[in-house]
């Protein structure tokens, strides 16, 4: 039993957590917000001895949350705070995308224009190495600063050591179980007005292209690198090839060709405006998402022959 004054809460629903409003109870769910933070809840958790599974969430647009929810300890990423150190942005990892647009161009800082509209958190960014308009988050992370949930030891690494690859990084792999903490972006002093119309033609784009009028938690499905285009389709594919910020064929193009736009199961349904986007047009169920993600990865992998990976993960 925890104690009243415990940081642990217990059968926290995380639906509210979700920006696609889709998701069970956690069983046991840590608020975090500085390291102190962090290291307290820890040592609450390690007395409880229970060995199940720790995960750790930020802005809830990347991920699938099972309706059953998550026997486990889910650490909620709500590290904040931000500052201007010469041309640098150092960020709490639970700052945020949007506000770090904002606090560049109020700082006529360069660099960072392409994540206009990017949901999420800096630190979510990080770990998937998040990208749009030919942009990455690499391309502007000068070091990291994270704390392992074993040891509580931490962590400074460059960018170079953060092993950044196509939506990936080393904290979707060996260092999983380490939580980022702040984030230093390497940026240059720019024309603050310059910087804000570039910002918003990006967030512009996105809420024409994109369907941000129902719940949804971004790209289904990562891009297809050219490479990986059977052959016998490369001279019919190629016309919608786009870097990214290497050459790929837009997964969205598949999914509308393999006609997958519409479909739907319950209230989940793949958008019409962008068949990347699985939206949630009201009470959509973990199931029905589900369903439609199997559906669309059969109809491409029937026509063209490719297998899809998602980009969204998985909490179940």
């Amino acid at each position: 039993m925890l104690k009243l004054n415990s940081m642990l809460k217990t059968n926290v629903s995380l639906k509210d957590y979700s920006n696609y409003k889709i998701g069970g109870p956690a069983s046991y769910f840590l608020e975090v917000t500085s390291k102190n933070d962090l290291i307290n809840g820890l040592e609450e958790w390690d007395k409880l001895n229970l060995n199940k599974k720790i995960f750790i969430l930020g802005g809830g647009t990347n991920i699938l949350i099972d309706d059953k929810g998550f026997d486990g300890l889910v650490i909620h990423n709500n590290i904040i705070g931000i500052e201007r150190v010469g041309e640098n942005i150092v960020a709490g990892s639970g700052v945020l995308i949007s506000y770090i647009n904002k606090f560049a161009i109020d700082n006529s800082l360069s660099g960072f224009e392409w994540s206009g509209g990017l949901p999420g958190t800096i630190g979510g960014a990080v770990r998937g190495n998040a990208g749009a308009f030919s942009g990455e988050t690499k391309d502007a992370v000068t070091e990291v600063e994270s704390i392992s949930l074993d040891s509580e030891e931490k962590k400074k690494r460059d960018n170079k050591q953060c092993n950044f690859g196509y939506r990936n990084s080393i904290f979707k792999n060996e260092a999983n179980m380490e939580m980022i903490f702040s984030v230093t972006l390497g940026l240059k002093t720019g024309d603050s007005a310059k910087i804000a119309k570039e910002t918003k033609e990006k967030m512009d784009y996105r809420n024409q292209k994109h369907p941000m009028e129902y719940p949804n938690i971004g790209s289904t499905f990562k891009n297809i690198n050219v490479e990986e285009v059977p052959p016998n389709l490369k001279e019919e594919l190629m016309q919608y090839v786009k870097n990214d910020p290497f050459p790929v064929i837009p997964v969205a193009k598949l999914l509308f060709l393999s006609g997958v736009k519409g479909k739907r199961e319950g209230d989940a349904q793949i958008s019409e405006k962008h068949p990347n986007f699985i939206v949630n047009r009201g009470a959509a169920k973990y199931e029905d998402v589900i369903k439609l993600i199997a559906f669309a990865k059969e109809a491409v992998k029937n026509k063209f022959n490719i297998s899809l990976e998602e980009e969204i993960m998985y909490l179940n």
